[in-house]
């Protein structure tokens, strides 16, 4: 489903250049759960961009579904996101004054779904994310565990192919982030959506069935977790 090969991607720093991707590669197969790790300024955030069309690379290709999406314009790469790619973010991005099914309504406003089938989609991502009861809440009226399930629902909304997390527990505490990695597993096995967590997180990493490492802008390995950590398994520290 995804195929980068030789990607770079290079930034202008005044008189400096830096090089954020350095000569990328890997392959991600349809209905895969991989965790992309690494420190920060490894490149993983904009591999992200990349991955999730909101950025091109400065050479390199990168194909999505066959499309190749390095050789797209702004609108055709607009058009791919609202088709093909959620995203989940580690700040929640939800628009305060507006209630949680308002907030999942808005990417079906955005592709012209309309009506009550605009509304039944919202109120089933919801249901999906289990904030059936919480679908007039206002985000400063839920929890930091439920505002993210808003987002995921969010995410979901569309079904993309792709759900796309940066570093998704990142706000939360240990016992909530746990129960959204849980949540991210359910989703997975249920709806069969690829997913790609971004984290510098050994433990989220762990949740996945794959793992790839980027250093200095470069894959430094990629390996098959053959005994994901279980849903709902504290943190290694928490275990006294």
């Amino acid at each position: 489903m995804i195929h980068v090969e030789d990607l770079t991607k290079t930034f202008e720093m005044g008189e400096s250049v830096v090089n954020a991707l350095n000569g990328t590669s890997f392959m991600i197969d349809r209905g895969e759960m991989v965790a992309i790790m690494g420190p920060s300024g490894s490149g993983k955030s904009t591999l992200m961009s990349i991955l999730g069309c909101l950025d091109t690379p400065s050479s390199g290709t990168y194909s999505l579904d066959g499309a190749p999406i390095e050789k797209m314009d702004d609108l055709e790469l607009a058009e791919i996101r609202g088709r093909k790619i959620g995203f989940v973010f580690q700040q929640f991005n939800l628009l305060a004054r507006t209630s949680a099914l308002e907030n999942v309504m808005l990417p079906l406003t955005y592709a012209g779904v309309r009506g009550k089938e605009k509304q039944a989609r919202a109120l089933k991502a919801l249901e999906w994310v289990g904030l059936s009861d919480r679908t007039q809440h206002a985000p400063n009226e839920l929890s930091g565990g439920q505002q993210q399930r808003v987002a995921i629902a969010r995410a979901l909304v569309n079904e993309p192919a792709i759900l796309l997390a940066d570093e998704p527990t990142g706000m939360l505490d240990s016992k909530t982030g746990v129960e959204i990695l849980y949540l991210f597993q359910s989703l997975h096995e249920e709806h069969g959506q690829t997913v790609i967590l971004v984290t510098h997180d050994p433990f989220v990493a762990r949740h996945t069935g794959r793992i790839i490492k980027l250093s200095d802008g470069q894959v430094v390995s990629d390996e098959v977790n053959r005994n994901p950590v279980k849903a709902g398994t504290p943190r290694p520290e928490e275990v006294m």
